[in-house]
C-alpha cells in the first residue's frame, strides 16, 4: 500500500547557501500515522530574519546532528520509493533544501500550493496560514494536535505539517468537485506538473491589471521581463509566454 509523506522544513534562511535546521513529516499509512521530527545543526549560521519567522535559535541546535545523520532524514530516505507520495506546500523550496543534503526525490509529488492555485482560483493568497483561516482549519487543529502529540506553532516544521494534513483533506475534496470523474490523488499529482495560468499581475507598475491586456498594450515590457528578470517563477513565465503567443 502506498504511503503518503506530508513534509515541511525550517531553514537557516532562503538563500542558495542556506540549510535545513528542522525536518518534520507525517507518514500516513491507511488510518495510522507515524510522526518524525528532528532539529539539525547546520554548517552556517541561522539568519536573524529566519529566527524572526521560526524562532529557532542557534543554542537550540548546538548538540544536534547534521541533517543527513538524523533519524528523520534516514527514515525519509527509506520511504523514498516510486510507490509513495511526497506532499509539500511549495515543494520547490523544500526539495531544493533537501537536495543540498543529497536527497533526490523518487516519490510521486503533490505540491499543495500549485494544486490550490489550480482549484481555488482568484484567491488573495495561497499561503498555508491563509487557508488555515479561510477554510476554518483552525477549528480542528487542537484536537488533531492532541491526538498525535504535536505542538501547534506557526512556522514550526511539525506544526505546519499538521495544518497541511488538514488542508490536504479540504484540497482533495475541492479537486473531486472540480474533476468528479478523476481519481483526486492522481489528479493532484498531475496538477502539480502543470503550470498555472496567472490572469492578473500581482506586482509592479501593472499590479491588478489583466495580463492579456498588458500583452496588447506593452508587449515589450513582458518580453523584457522574460529576458532580464531571473526571479520569475515558472507559473508567471508560462503565463507571459502564453499571452504573447496568442
Amino acid at each position: 500500500m502506498a504511503k503518503f509523506i506530508i513534509l515541511d522544513t525550517e531553514t537557516t534562511g532562503i538563500a542558495e547557501s542556506d540549510r535545513i535546521i528542522q525536518l518534520g513529516f507525517f507518514v500516513l499509512d491507511g488510518r495510522e500515522i507515524e510522526v518524525y521530527e528532528d532539529f539539525c545543526k547546520p554548517d552556517i549560521p541561522v539568519s536573524i530574519e529566519a529566527m524572526e519567522v521560526h524562532h529557532i535559535t542557534p543554542d537550540k541546535l548546538q548538540d544536534k546532528s547534521k541533517c543527513k545523520d538524523t533519524k528523520a532524514y534516514k527514515k525519509l530516505c527509506e520511504l523514498n520509493t516510486p510507490d509513495n507520495y511526497m506532499i509539500i506546500h511549495n515543494a520547490p523550496f523544500d526539495l531544493a533544501m533537501l537536495a543540498k543534503e543529497e536527497f533526490v526525490l523518487k516519490m510521486k509529488l503533490i505540491d499543495t500550493l500549485r494544486c490550490a492555485k489550480h482549484v481555488y482560483e482568484d484567491e488573495k493568497a495561497y499561503r498555508l496560514q491563509y487557508f488555515r483561516y479561510k477554510l476554518g482549519i483552525y477549528k480542528q487543529e487542537q484536537q488533531e494536535a492532541s491526538r498525535w502529540g504535536v505542538k501547534l506553532q506557526a512556522h514550526d516544521a511539525l506544526g505546519d505539517v499538521l495544518i497541511l494534513k488538514l488542508f490536504l483533506s479540504k484540497l482533495k475534496q475541492a479537486v473531486k468537485d472540480k474533476f468528479p470523474k478523476l481519481n483526486p490523488v492522481e489528479q493532484m499529482t498531475q496538477l502539480t506538473k502543470e503550470p498555472v495560468f496567472i490572469k492578473t499581475f500581482k506586482f509592479g507598475k501593472y499590479k491588478g491589471k489583466d495580463l492579456a491586456d498588458i500583452a496588447k498594450e506593452d508587449a515589450g515590457y513582458l518580453r523584457w521581463m522574460l529576458t532580464s528578470m531571473d526571479n520569475i517563477d515558472e507559473d508567471l513565465r508560462y503565463s507571459i509566454k502564453t499571452v504573447l503567443s496568442t
